[in-house]
């Protein structure tokens, strides 16, 4: 059985799913219920300073699908607007009852040193906290504030910021980045000269997610108006993923450990987030949705797969996909696929037909054959784009087959339709 036990900066856990720094870990009574669920590890909601903020009523707006399946979500609630003694007082208790399972603590200062210094400490103090994360990229209230994303989008001050709670603990810390800025390599170099033990990524992403259109105003609605917020959730994922992949392939950050943040829902997820590098993953969206029991399934669905596919520990499959990650350049422009389709499974739907005639390549024919319609692939037109097998409502149905050619591995530097090759590299 594949052994999930987790470790990343120093911080062990009994498995890779942490719950995000977010409402659902926000006292000692939700933690408490997260962990007899069976989550690994918390990162506890930012703490500030005294006096704690206040936050408005109305803070949840969501992107639903037509079947209403939560695809993002999105928020403007600040960090804990509980006292911070309070807070304090309750990670000590849950991480003396829990003591085998992840404790660390999110905080956020004013950008002073001696604001983040002396925060760290009371943390610190507590002797349960096993690790902090800097919360350096909340996109909404705090930011407005100095605080959040306005450090985490200036990479000077990300360093400057982490160099800071480094020299006042002796607790491993992770930075928490924002993906509101050109390229996340800035922070994540950043983070790694301040001497960060690892980063934590993704945080939300700036956002209006939806107008009332009786308000006419942004949701969520406070009294008349709305406001930008986080948005989270399985739609943010693929934005996620590139910037963990990015990080990991990097060679100035290559090595540094990540723990992966963005609409993990499911095992697999989770599965991508990790073989493209990350060490854990952390889970908002997914729990406050449907609630903390799915960490049954993702335990395992995670454990099962591994074992299917032989690995033995979750350092076997962190990284796997990283080498396969190559910037456009690197393709081989020879390789060529076409659309198949299964006539036995065919709904006759003709989605494929309508996508790939109306926006595409034109290379699917109908034909009639014993009282139905037939879709057939032409594949002198068939370029291999694989639209018709995303939009094909069949598992399946549509299957694209690679051509078997005796052709090199040629990328674009060295292609002989481009204009720009250099002789000399096409030797």
């Amino acid at each position: 059985m594949a052994d999930l036990r987790s470790t990343i900066a120093g911080i062990r856990s009994p498995n890779p799913f942490w719950l995000a720094s977010a409402p659902p870990t926000d006292k000692a009574y939700n933690v408490v219920r997260a962990f007899k669920a069976g989550w690994g590890g918390v990162v506890w909601k930012t703490l500030g300073e005294d006096p704690p903020v206040v936050n408005v009523s109305s803070r949840y707006g969501a992107h639903l699908d037509t079947d209403r399946r939560m695809i993002g979500f999105n928020n403007i609630e600040l960090i804990s607007d509980r006292p911070l003694e309070v807070n304090l007082q309750e990670i000590i208790e849950v991480k003396r009852d829990w003591p085998d399972r992840a404790m660390v603590v999110s905080l956020m200062a004013r950008i002073e040193e001696e604001a983040w210094a002396n925060l760290a400490r009371r943390i610190a103090e507590t002797g349960a906290a096993d690790g902090l994360e800097l919360n350096l990229g909340c996109p909404h209230g705090m930011c407005e504030r100095g605080m959040g994303s306005a450090i985490g989008q200036v990479p000077e001050m990300v360093e400057q910021v982490t160099r800071w709670v480094k020299n006042a603990v002796n607790l491993p810390v992770i930075v928490k980045l924002t993906p509101n800025i050109t390229n996340i390599l800035w922070s994540a170099e950043a983070a790694k000269r301040g001497g960060a033990d690892a980063v934590s990524l993704i945080n939300t992403v700036n956002s209006i997610v939806a107008v009332d259109l009786d308000a006419m105003a942004p949701t969520p609605v406070v009294d008349g108006k709305g406001s930008h917020g986080g948005y989270c959730g399985p739609a943010v994922k693929p934005i996620a993923l590139n910037m963990v992949a990015e990080i990991a392939r990097n060679p100035d950050t290559h090595g540094l450990p990540v723990s992966g943040i963005g609409g993990v829902t499911t095992w697999r997820d989770a599965a991508e987030f990790l073989a493209l590098g990350a060490t854990n993953v952390q889970v908002c969206t997914a729990a406050m949705t449907y609630g903390f029991k799915i960490v049954e399934d993702m335990i395992g669905g995670l454990s099962n797969w591994m074992d299917e596919k032989g690995y033995r520990t979750l350092d076997e499959l962190s990284g796997r996909a990283v080498r396969n990650v190559v910037n456009w350049n690197d393709l081989n422009m020879n390789f060529s696929t076409k659309a198949v389709i299964d006539p036995a499974l065919c709904i006759d739907c003709g989605r494929c037909h309508i996508v790939c005639e109306d926006t595409s390549h034109q290379a699917i024919r109908i034909d009639q054959g014993d009282g139905r319609r037939v879709f057939t692939v032409v594949n002198e037109e068939c370029v291999g784009c694989n639209l018709c097998s995303h939009v094909c409502p069949v598992p399946d149905c549509i299957t694209m087959v690679p051509e078997q050619t005796d052709l090199p591995y040629v990328t674009w530097p060295n292609d002989a339709r481009n204009p720009m090759r250099v002789p000399e590299a096409a030797e």
